[in-house]
């Protein structure tokens, strides 16, 4: 495996062996089923090039619930093997990085005339747990009114009969991405952020050789040659089917989630609950360090693609769906702290609605060697992987297959120095308490952040921290975070750190408003920005930050 730095100052390089090679694999996207594409591919060593138009994880894979979770509701729907496929991928994703996804208790309450009655519950959680092969303190268990209210006591004592009591796993999507970036660049894929296709280049007999793109940092065109071109680009993935002429009847259909944050201190939830909407849906209220999240909608979508909102429409059937569960908190829009609202590039299905339709993925080949994977969920990522690959092998001669390995992603840690059990990632988060007490942070919000964020990686950003000389500790702490972003994680842009890299934008907008101008005076120096590039990073960041926090009427068009 290459020792291979994965830093926003190699762009000369990584464009430079980009436009001199050419590559077994072209992937287009850098969200998780990307990443996950390009580590599977240069793990097998394939030469593989992944680009993306925006920054990594810009679209839909920072935009989800943020859980690796095996859908119980997809059992209700006769989903076998995607319920079976999810539970037991689950597992596997944990061991890989530990720290990132990190097991997750979750409450189901049963309340009269709900989704779920007793029986049906404790029958579907054994089910679920037998196809995901869970074991031991991960078994579900099913809770009287006493033991569930004890669990979590914000729920309506009127209403709970009981509770059925099961795992899952919480993660940070774009993290998640971002790690499967950098491992697939160890293994020596080229990647690039802010690089969009814009045209397909055919041979003489109409099959797919050469896409020209443009580098959005210089405006420069870049062509790439490749034997195999995979769309892994979500919300996308049609208009690039539009653009190879090769979109048919099997088409995507958009629906769009959102999410709201509140602080802790507004819906101080101590249970992660799945629990009953009024129209028969179910959400998830999910407690994550210094606040609490609820979502997710599930509406048809034909807005702006680039630019996804919430609506009143969504506030209010967000506020209504958790004040009718969690009747003594008596939420409003003023507690909303900030939200995310995303788009689930889903297969169309005459006649369904959008929370009836399947998550399952699948691959369309064109004509011209277009391969385009769609549909999916977080928690698939790698079985996708290997179903995109599996098409790209198709391709290839008896020669050319026998000289690859076998598909290593289910043992290929995530991070340098892993951790290797939640066990291991509890006893270091305790002694990262202690080296940040010594440099002046006294809350153990930040000891939970930087563990999950980063795992042991974290060693590196606070001891960077002694060389920044400002007298608050916790802004020595984030610029030692945007040192090693730009390092070691190919940040570009202000969004690029305070959105994906650090979640701060979501989770702890606060600082995003206090840092700023801080952060932009690193990127000046880091980054060489001139005047009009730094007007330019704060007008978008303004806009990102107007849209966490503002709620608008109707979609964007």
């Amino acid at each position: 495996m290459k020792n291979k730095s994965f830093s926003i100052r190699d762009r000369a390089e990584q464009i430079e062996t980009l436009t001199s090679q050419k590559f077994d694999i072209v992937i287009i996207g850098g969200g998780v089923t990307g990443a996950g594409i390009a580590l599977d591919a240069a793990s097998r060593g394939m030469k593989t090039c992944l680009i993306e138009k925006n920054d990594f994880a810009s679209g839909t894979s920072n935009k989800s619930t943020k859980l690796i979770h095996g859908g119980l509701r997809y059992l209700k729907q006769l989903e076998i093997g995607l319920v079976r496929e999810s539970g037991r991928e689950r597992a596997i994703v944990h061991k890989l990085a530990p720290h990132l996804v990190i097991p997750e208790k979750m409450l189901l309450p049963l309340i009269e005339d709900g989704t779920y009655g007793k029986m049906m519950t404790s029958i579907g959680l054994r089910v679920y747990d037998f196809l995901a092969d869970v074991e031991g303190d991960d078994r579900r268990k099913m809770l009287d009114k006493a033991e569930t209210l004890k669990k979590e006591p914000l729920l309506d004592k009127t209403t709970i009969l009981g509770s059925g009591y099961y795992s899952e796993y919480r993660t940070d999507d774009a993290r998640l991405t971002i790690e499967l970036l950098k491992k697939a660049s160890e293994f020596g894929a080229t990647i690039l952020n802010y690089c969009e296709m814009r045209d397909f280049i055919y041979n003489t007999e109409g099959k797919l050789k050469t896409i020209s793109c443009i580098d959005h940092n210089s405006e420069e065109i870049l062509n790439i040659k490749s034997r195999n071109f995979v769309s892994a680009t979500g919300p996308w993935v049609d208009k690039l089917r539009e653009k190879d002429a090769s979109k048919n009847k099997k088409h995507l259909h958009l629906t769009k989630g959102v999410h709201l944050v509140f602080p802790i201190e507004k819906f101080p939830l101590q249970q992660s609950v799945y629990f009953d909407v009024a129209d028969g849906r179910m959400i998830f209220a999910i407690p994550r360090g210094r606040a609490t999240y609820v979502g997710t909608t599930d509406t048809d979508y034909f807005g702006n693609l680039e630019r996804v909102v919430t609506t009143k429409a969504d506030v209010h059937y967000l506020l209504d769906a958790v004040n009718d569960a969690f009747t003594e908190i008596h939420l409003v829009e003023k507690d909303i702290e900030s939200n995310w609202a995303g788009l689930r590039p889903l297969i169309h299905e005459e006649k369904k609605d959008p929370s009836e339709l399947s998550r399952k993925d699948e691959i369309f080949i064109s004509k011209s060697g277009l391969i385009s994977i769609a549909g999916g969920k977080l928690t698939g990522y790698r079985k996708m992987a290997h179903r995109a690959i599996d098409a790209v092998l198709n391709t290839m001669t008896y020669k050319q297959v026998v000289k690859l390995k076998e598909s290593q992603t289910e043992k290929i840690t995530l991070t340098s120095n892993p951790m290797t059990s939640n066990k291991e990632v509890k006893k270091y988060r305790k002694k990262l308490y202690l080296r940040l007490q010594k440099a002046g942070i006294e809350n153990d919000y930040f000891a939970w952040y930087l563990t999950s964020n980063y795992g042991k990686q974290a060693d590196e950003i606070v001891g960077k921290m002694p060389f920044f000389k400002n007298k608050n500790a916790e802004a020595r702490l984030i610029r030692a975070e945007l040192w090693y972003g730009i390092h070691f994680e190919m940040i570009n842009s202000l969004s690029d750190f305070f959105v994906r890299r650090t979640g701060r934008l979501y989770f702890n907008i606060s600082s995003v408003l206090k840092f700023e101008t801080l952060i932009i005076k690193d990127c000046i120096q880091y980054l060489d920005w001139d005047a009009n590039r730094v007007k330019k990073e704060e007008d978008i960041l303004s806009i990102l930050i107007k849209d966490a926090t503002y709620f608008y009427d109707k979609e964007l068009d």
